[in-house]
């Protein structure tokens, strides 16, 4: 802990280990042991629960004294997060909280893989929480009811794609049901596992599985029927969405007006660059031809995992010897396949609050495919690992000699992540990392993917207008379908990918600009500090000095840049 602790800190690690206690499974994901046997209580009187402890929260620090510079910034953070959480629950939105991929739904699933495993007792504590599972999703109803009763329910799109997911976790296809498969994993890997203990954990399973069936069967034949067929949420709801993964109030036409530069800019250079590869045919034709290169060709699921591992290993040796401070305990990252179901494309866990439990990136992957490309892949290994999400967020978790538990471990604000993410794609290649034509191909088209998700996520959800010398259907205003092809021929994206985030965008309105616009800040701040100090600018001390302030909203970390 820091030498001294302020009274603001203080709150803040108490609201912490009260957060647990209410969240398990956030305990789960950050570390913290506390009721590991528990899964959330989703249902009305559960979300109240956790809405009197943010309240509560916001009153009491609003009364203490601040001791400095410091503290005026923990408290900042603290009250920012505080409020959101506030104000979405006042929404409503809280309770009818469906997606395709960020909601319980795939929440109470994924919390079994960050769960310790090889011992006895840690099979005994999976399978209290197993038999948990249907209790939460039961509460989950419970909530997706009274939002319903409230006129707040996710389109049909959102439903039908989550009963889909619930129908592979409950086993109603050719596969297994998610939780009998895990308990199988542990029956013949956990040595010395008693029998009764195996009995219950298979059982605990059977009973998760249906528990994922039930809610299937909920979300087509109950809640489907009250769901609106309209995708788009409109500007107030945008608004608040948008507030809260951004940690910023932004002008979204203004915004929506740079995501247009910022694509055409890149697709500029991208197509610049497929021409270098395969002449005259184009992004997709260079796509095409890199597909087919040996050089860039995996095949079989062992040999991507091999691969990402082995190509973020050498990122955090070479980089942490060179352009980062990456210390001992955090230069373990973990590279894994996640289990069939959820997401397409990389994601990123953390460590534990201990670091016992490292970082992971994990590949989610659709059923069946066996061949990858790593030239498409290169950058998002650097934008999961390092230094992108694992060196930001894993260094927050290692300063608790400055940061209180809040900084380190809640201050969850996706532009803040996403942005530095992107910018370290970025700084990889300023770095020469990416000088090959194919992995370069592959880092412009993850850019402009980003920067249509600008476009994309505001245009869609606000149904403006296509602007203008765009060379896409100008003049139209945005539909799901138009979004889709846009992605399809305006960049050279897996079409399975593609399908998958135009869900994505519609599930989770305001999330997918933050990447471009944290990127922004991030390079904005950058340029700052190095016109600030001109030849005596030295950047990996600034890395250091932004990643070592911790996790905050855009608006305050543009103010805090400023000042490095």
């Amino acid at each position: 802990m820091p030498d001294t602790t302020t009274p603001i800190d203080e709150l803040s690690n108490r609201y912490v280990a009260e957060y647990a206690r209410h969240r398990p499974m956030m305990a789960t994901y950050i570390g913290v042991p506390v009721e590991q046997d528990r899964l959330d209580d989703f249902s009305p009187a559960g979300r109240a629960a956790v809405h009197d402890l943010v309240s509560t929260t916001a009153r009491r620090l609003a009364e203490l004294p601040s001791t400095g510079p410091a503290d005026d910034l923990s408290r900042s953070v603290l009250a920012e997060r505080l409020a959101a959480d506030g104000d979405r629950y006042r929404s409503g939105w809280t309770h009818a909280d469906l997606n395709v991929l960020a909601s319980p739904v795939q929440e109470v699933r994924e919390v079994f893989d960050l769960m310790p495993t090889g011992t006895v007792a840690d099979v005994e504590v999976i399978a209290r929480r197993l038999t948990a599972v249907p209790a939460a999703l039961s509460g989950y109803r419970e909530s997706l009811r009274q939002a319903a009763d409230d006129g707040k329910v996710a389109a049909v799109r959102q439903v039908d794609r989550c009963a889909e997911q619930c129908d592979v976790y409950a086993g109603r296809g050719p596969a297994a049901g998610f939780f009998a498969g895990f308990a199988d994993r542990l029956g013949s890997t956990t040595a010395g596992l008693p029998d009764a203990l195996a009995a219950d954990l298979t059982a605990a399973a059977r009973s998760a599985d249906a528990a994922y069936g039930d809610l299937a069967d909920f979300l087509r034949g109950e809640l489907r029927s009250r769901a609106p067929e309209r995708d788009a949420v409109g500007r107030e709801r945008y608004e608040l969405a948008s507030r809260d993964f951004l940690g910023a109030v932004i002008d979204l036409e203004e915004t929506y007006r740079w995501g247009w530069s910022e694509f055409l800019s890149i697709e500029t250079e991208l197509r610049a660059v497929a021409e270098r590869i395969a002449p005259g045919q184009g992004p997709a034709g260079a796509a095409a031809a890199l597909d087919r290169d040996p050089a860039y060709r995996l095949v079989g699921v062992d040999a991507l995992q091999a691969w990402m591992q082995g190509l973020s290993d050498r990122a955090v040796d070479e980089l942490g010897r060179s352009h980062f401070d990456i210390p001992e305990p955090i230069r373990r990252l973990e590279c894994l396949i996640a289990p069939p179901g959820g997401m397409v494309g990389a994601y990123y866990t953390g460590p534990s609050d201990d670091l016992s439990r490292p970082g992971r990136m994990w590949w989610g992957l659709e059923p069946g495919r066996e061949v990858f490309t790593t030239w498409r892949e290169t950058s998002t290994v650097y934008h999961e690992g390092v230094p992108g999400h694992h060196l930001q967020i894993a260094t927050s978790v290692y300063r608790r000699d400055t940061l209180n538990d809040f900084r380190r471990l809640m201050a969850d604000y996706s532009a803040h992540a996403e942005g530095w993410a992107l910018y370290a794609e970025r700084l990889v290649r300023e770095l020469g990392y990416l000088a090959d034509d194919g992995q370069l191909l592959g880092l412009l088209d993850a850019q402009l993917f980003r920067s249509a998700r600008v476009v994309l996520d505001i245009g869609m959800h606000l149904q403006l207008p296509i602007p203008a010398g765009t060379g896409f259907h100008e003049g139209e205003r945005w539909t799901p379908e138009l979004g889709l092809e846009f992605l399809l021929s305006r960049t050279v994206n897996d079409p399975a990918h593609c399908r998958y985030e135009i869900d994505r965008y519609l599930g989770w309105p305001g999330q997918a600009p933050g990447y471009k616009v944290g990127e922004r800040v991030w390079m904005q701040g950058r340029d700052g500090a190095r016109r600030r100090h001109g030849a005596a600018f030295d950047l990996r001390a600034f890395h250091s000095a932004a990643l070592d302030m911790g996790p905050m909203g855009l608006d305050l970390l543009g103010d805090r840049l400023a000042r490095l």
